[in-house]
């Protein structure tokens, strides 16, 4: 993407319509969008060029630019609105300081890539892992979590999600109150070191996409209001802050910021693709919704690399994935929360706040591993209203599920991983049912290994504003009557203490202390990507039957009847007699046997006897077992 602006009686080819960019043969040349002021300069604060004032040129439209010859990599800068108050560039790629500090100019073009042959990550076939890089090493930075791809990679890992980086203030955060879009946070490095860890992803042979928020900004730091106040709108509310002005008279260069941001990660970061933070407060009535807007900008800055774009939606639209010209937002994939919810009460066995519309029964499973959603329009009696759109032939790929994540974990109160919560052979059987079922799965950072780091909500912030801050967050898990009592109240850990954040980062150590869950996880994703049936993610491959209370049977159809079955019984031992489901039987001419099972010692069980035999069906407790046909002599038949 070029773009071209007017310098004199010429033009200067940018890449970008705005920010600060280095020309090849010298100087920056700075854009901003600022309708508010009448003028507007250019502070060089530090490094090449400074001291220095610089005016900037009023162009049509509230746009101001200018070419500072002496300005360079390093410079520090910030501008000067009517003579009067400075701030840092909304476009800033880098504050080194934070975002009320200066901006810093940064030359993309002099980091040496080694990933030229990388054609990108499709959506088909991945497995995600969500991180946070403040948390997942000890040391919290780009290069430390860079030590660990290999590993990863080797896991069975294949697409690595990274939590927010656009800049936020204070030591620690999640990253959801960034006010720098352009910026990564100057807490985990430098934008190279961002870069390098890409790269080095890119070596290992695993994508990354980045979590990006494009429905708010935070509270601190954000000075978008000094240089336009069109940036928001009153016509929308929004639960985090102002609403993004997408629709609005004016919200032309609105569009333009946001559109330029996701070409930028994908250009100048070479990342694989986004995922889009609580898409339903990102509020746009346009002709072309911003969404869709940002799915052809993605690929456009992608230049034929392959690329996915992953939604977050409560309501669970699904027009979200569906082909534009079906009317749909042509995004790749969406977060199922359904799949969370279920599977937390068929392992713990509540189902409070708002798992309240969740059993955790067999066909639940059985409907997600069909059609993803459960809830695609029917009344849901948590939010006193109908919840979901039809999704029922929608490719399983398109629907991510997971057992965990960042927001889940912390809103257990305690912050505390599944294993704590429920019992082994569960969790295991539930692992299996996620891993080799036909949607996206995905695993929140130390899963693999069974970290014991909790993870709780964290954030720094000035005082007042982490009075609020924690307020509010008592007031959220206040809908979880166990999490409201006098008794738990004091339990709750304080977000901004630095101890709260410390507490969560992951212990590598883990991985051979808890060797039994590591091999769980490898041997499930090898088995995933070495089957041709279980990692086929065809849609209607798969279909399945309630054999008990608590226990279900998947059956995955291959070719030429080369199927596989998966049994999972969150129950008791089952003794199927008789056992009147066609489901169960083998292809003609085959028996069942055992491919796979969580009851493996390897894994902490007790051992898998053949599950179909003479005394009809015997299926573990709190177990899963994969069976594959393997061909036996022709039995008689009356």
């Amino acid at each position: 993407m070029n773009f071209k602006c007017g310098l004199g009686a010429n033009y200067l080819q940018r890449r970008y319509p705005i920010g600060a960019e280095v020309l090849p043969n010298g100087g920056t040349h700075f854009r901003v969008w600022a309708p508010r002021p009448k003028k507007v300069e250019v502070l060089l604060e530090a490094g090449p060029g400074a001291p220095a004032a610089v005016q900037l040129k009023q162009e049509a439209e509230g746009y101001f630019s200018g070419l500072v010859p002496q300005a360079a990599e390093g410079t520090r800068y910030r501008f000067r609105l009517d003579g009067d108050g400075c701030f840092p560039d909304p476009v800033s790629r880098y504050q080194p300081d934070g975002p009320n500090g200066a901006s810093q100019v940064v030359d993309p073009s002099g980091f040496g890539w080694n990933d030229s042959g990388w054609q990108g990550a499709g959506l088909e076939g991945q497995v995600i892992y969500e991180m946070h890089i403040g948390t997942f090493t000890p040391e919290g930075t780009w290069l430390a979590a860079q030590r660990e791809l290999a590993e990863l990679a080797d896991c069975g890992i294949t697409v690595l999600e990274v939590m927010p980086v656009a800049d936020f203030p204070g030591r620690f955060g999640w990253g959801y109150d960034g006010v720098g879009q352009f910026a990564p946070v100057r807490l985990y490095g430098e934008p190279d070191d961002f870069r390098r860890f890409v790269d080095e992803a890119h070596g290992a042979g695993l994508g990354v996409i980045l979590d990006v928020v494009y429905n708010h900004f935070g509270p601190d730091g954000n000075y978008l209001n000094e240089f336009s106040s069109d940036y928001f709108t009153d016509k929308y509310e929004c639960e985090w802050g102002e609403p993004i002005n997408f629709d609005g008279e004016k919200a032309g260069p609105v569009r333009e910021f946001f559109l330029t941001n996701a070409a930028y990660w994908i250009e100048e970061f070479h990342l694989d693709g986004l995922r889009l933070d609580a898409t339903q407060a990102i509020f746009d009535a346009s002709p072309e919704n911003i969404m869709t807007a940002i799915g052809k900008r993605v690929r456009e800055a992608a230049r034929g690399r392959k690329t996915i774009i992953v939604a977050e939606n409560e309501p669970q639209l699904t027009k979200l994935v569906r082909p534009t010209e079906s009317g749909g937002y042509g995004l790749d994939a969406l977060w199922n929360d359904d799949f969370h919810r279920s599977s937390m009460v068929a392992m713990t066995g509540r189902n409070e706040a708002y798992y309240t519309d969740y059993l955790g029964k067999p066909q639940e499973f059985i409907s997600m591993v069909k059609y993803g959603y459960l809830y695609q329009g029917q009344r849901y009696k948590w939010q006193k209203q109908r919840r979901g759109t039809p999704g029922l032939r929608l490719a399983p790929a398109k629907f991510v599920t997971y057992i965990q994540n960042h927001d889940q974990i912390a809103n257990s109160g305690w912050g505390e991983r599944v294993q704590f919560m429920t019992s082994p052979g569960r969790l295991r059987a539930m692992t299996a049912l996620m891993l080799l079922a036909p949607g996206t799965p995905m695993l929140f950072q130390g899963q693999e290994f069974a970290s014991s780091s909790p993870f709780y909500f964290f954030a720094d912030h000035q005082p007042d504003l982490a009075k609020l801050m924690g307020a509010g967050r008592v007031k959220f898990l206040a809908q979880f009557p166990s999490l409201a009592t006098s008794e738990m109240l004091p339990f709750l850990v304080d977000p901004t203490n630095p101890s709260t954040f410390e507490r969560c980062k992951l212990d590598f150590s883990e991985r051979e202390r808890n060797r039994r869950t590591y091999d769980l996880h490898r041997d499930l994703l090898r088995l995933r990507r070495e089957d041709p049936v279980f990692g086929a993610q065809t849609p209607g491959g798969v279909d399945g039957a309630v054999l008990a209370a608590e226990c279900l049977i998947l059956r995955f159809f291959g070719e030429g009847g080369n199927d596989r079955l998966l049994l999972v019984n969150f129950g008791a031992d089952l003794h199927l007699d008789p056992a009147p489901e066609p489901l169960l039987a083998p292809p003609e001419g085959t028996i069942w046997q055992t491919l796979w099972s969580s009851e493996d010692p390897r894994y902490g069980g007790t051992g898998t006897s053949q599950l179909d035999s003479e005394d009809n069906w015997r299926i573990p407790g709190h177990a899963a077992v994969a069976l594959r046909p393997t061909p036996t002599e022709q039995e008689g038949h009356d």
